[in-house]
């Protein structure tokens, strides 16, 4: 039996409307644009064991791999590389980090998903930038889709689930 070809663009057209409020990767977003909660997958948390990496182990990023040392920076929403200045457990410094950027409220959310050990294949984590003293936070010149931070570095700290 074939479908009417109105029902089915219909039904096309339903289904993009209710994934509009999500983002890449399936990752819901808050009313102000940033990623909610998102649970850490089953394999990156068997991957984060074997590495011993632990909840709250961090060490020190350069947040865009293009940006290293400098003083302010551009981020995008969308795909980033960021590389461990300092060891994380088994993660040697040069480790490569590939994540997630959004910059819609009022600071800039990273989210890491995959790290690549310079003489290893790309493995699963689930990690975090995070900076105190609102060091994340956009500077007032940042246009939409973008975000200026004061500073190229932030701790890379791991998670079982984002929130």
């Amino acid at each position: 039996m074939r479908m009417p070809k109105a029902l089915l663009l219909g039904s096309v057209l339903l289904l993009g409307a209710a994934s509009g409020c999500t983002a890449a990767g399936g990752v819901a977003l808050r009313p102000d644009g940033t990623p909610g909660p998102q649970e850490c997958p089953e394999k990156a948390l068997e991957v984060m064991r074997y590495l011993r990496l632990r909840v709250g182990d961090a060490a020190l990023a350069d947040l865009d791999a293009n940006q290293i040392d400098a003083r302010r920076i551009s981020l995008y929403d969308g795909p980033i590389e960021s590389i461990l200045k300092d060891d994380m457990g088994t993660l040697e410094a040069t480790t490569r980090l590939y994540g997630r950027v959004w910059t819609s409220g009022p600071q800039v959310v990273i989210r890491w998903y995959e790290a690549h050990p310079p003489d290893g294949d790309k493995v699963p984590i689930c990690a975090v930038a995070r900076l105190s003293r609102d060091q994340m936070r956009k500077l007032p010149e940042s246009k939409p889709g973008m975000a200026i931070l004061d500073g190229s570095v932030a701790a890379a700290y791991i998670v079982d689930s984002f929130r």
